[in-house]
């Protein structure tokens, strides 16, 4: 009795900080799940980077079709001995001047373009993997919030509840009706369940920060996630085959078109490393006007370059290589896609027929919790057979919760394996 007198300030000190809660949010914002994904489109940070490579990437597919700059030299003379005239530009000194075009063969301009086209894709299909990656993150994080935020409703309640029921209990003590021992187990059980709420809610705080990286938001709004129950208990997997998600899969997943753009860039490559084999060709106009055998020579210029020791043996070897690497990490993509969907599709089925076969309905959980508090009130159930219902009730419905939240992320796993949103709740 003594060591229980003595738990009783900490108990009650405990309980008033509890029972004062949160500090409110300057402001809540309820968001649905559409709303949410347009702002992540227009605002998130990582897009907008990723969005600016591509620009670079197509940038450089316009670079590769230019053509070279023509060459313009001139040579005037410094010093005419005969006429003692510095820089004589006149009949009696000498200027030369040579005009030089240099001419791509072998097709090396368009393969160059057709080398940045393929980069360019990769880098669209980079972009698109990660908005995929990013938008399973947003979804999913906008689910647990809102799940989790379903269970603080729960243990709101709860709380609620139970803190009149100690107030009464202590009342009755005060009066030297009942014994310590009892207060002081009705308030270790409310202490556990603020003690539960506040981890809950520490786990929701992290996850709003997560929500306004992703959506670029550095205010203090709290934001609500809204979903429609009724939709997100309509899904289902339907009339889809694990077969038939693997082939959307195939042909919708980004990371997938990437690797295969990529090889095909490499393809490319190689074309464009045999065409820088062969020599570009080099064609001019010379003027000479007093310096060669007669007066204003003029001629034409042709030169290239004689392929005797560098014939780019080295880039074409390097440019076969990257192709069969290519290849193999496409290959190897394609598995990674196959085990995704595979997985992630098991995941779903098992997670709802776990769900269907559930009791979802607590109607009768709730009428039975109320003839609990009756029951104890008239002293006809034990403190411990009290606080085991209540105990229950709330694993009951904080259980069904979570069920729910991961039957959701399931099929929200499984669009993002496939690539799409072939499942939507909204």
């Amino acid at each position: 009795m003594q060591r229980l007198l003595s738990l009783l300030p900490a108990l009650l000190l405990t309980s008033a900080t509890y029972a004062a809660g949160p500090v409110a949010a300057p402001d809540t914002t309820q968001l649905t799940l559409p709303q949410a994904e347009q702002r992540f489109v227009q605002n998130n940070l990582a897009l907008l980077a990723q969005r600016y490579n591509v620009t670079a990437a197509e940038a450089q597919i316009v670079q590769a079709r230019l053509w070279d700059n023509p060459t313009v030299s001139v040579e005037q003379n410094t010093y005419n001995p005969q006429t003692r005239k510095v820089l004589d530009v006149t009949r009696t000194g000498n200027t030369t001047v040579q005009v030089q075009q240099l001419f791509a063969l072998a097709g090396r301009r368009k393969a160059a373009a057709g080398v940045a086209q393929q980069n360019a894709l990769v880098e669209q299909f980079t972009f698109e993997d990660l908005q995929r990656n990013l938008r399973y993150q947003l979804r999913t994080t906008f689910y647990d919030l809102y799940f989790k935020q379903q269970t603080i409703g729960v243990y709101d309640l709860e709380i609620s509840t139970f803190q009149r029921t100690v107030a009464q209990y202590q009342s009755q003590y005060d009066k030297g009706n009942i014994a310590l021992k009892e207060v002081i187990r009705l308030k270790a059980f409310l202490f556990q369940l603020q003690n539960e709420k506040q981890a809950l809610l520490a786990d929701l705080a992290r996850q709003q920060a997560d929500f306004h990286v992703l959506l670029r938001d550095d205010s203090g709004t709290y934001y609500r996630p809204v979903a429609a129950p009724n939709a997100l208990r309509s899904l289902t997997l339907g009339a889809y085959t694990e077969q038939q998600l693997t082939d959307s899969a195939l042909v919708q997943r980004a990371d997938l078109k990437a690797r295969q753009a990529y090889a095909e860039q490499q393809a490319r490559n190689l074309r464009l490393q045999r065409a820088l084999a062969t020599p570009d060709l080099a064609l001019g106009y010379a003027y000479d006007r007093a310096g060669n055998y007669i007066q204003n020579y003029n001629a034409v210029t042709v030169g290239l370059a004689v392929p005797l020791f560098n014939r780019n043996q080295g880039n074409i070897r390097t440019a076969r290589a990257l192709i069969e690497g290519s290849k193999a990490q496409a290959d190897q993509q394609q598995l990674v896609v196959q085990t995704d969907v595979r997985q992630a599709y098991q995941l779903a089925r098992q997670t709802d027929q776990l769900y269907q076969s559930s009791s979802r309905d607590t109607g009768d959980f709730d009428r039975l919790i109320g003839g609990i508090e009756q029951s104890y009130a008239k002293r006809n159930l034990t403190t411990v057979e009290f606080l085991d219902f209540y105990e229950s009730y709330k694993n009951n419905l904080v259980q069904l919760n979570n069920l729910r939240a991961s039957r959701v992320r399931a099929f929200e796993q499984l669009n993002f394996a496939v690539g799409r949103p072939v499942f939507k709740a909204e």
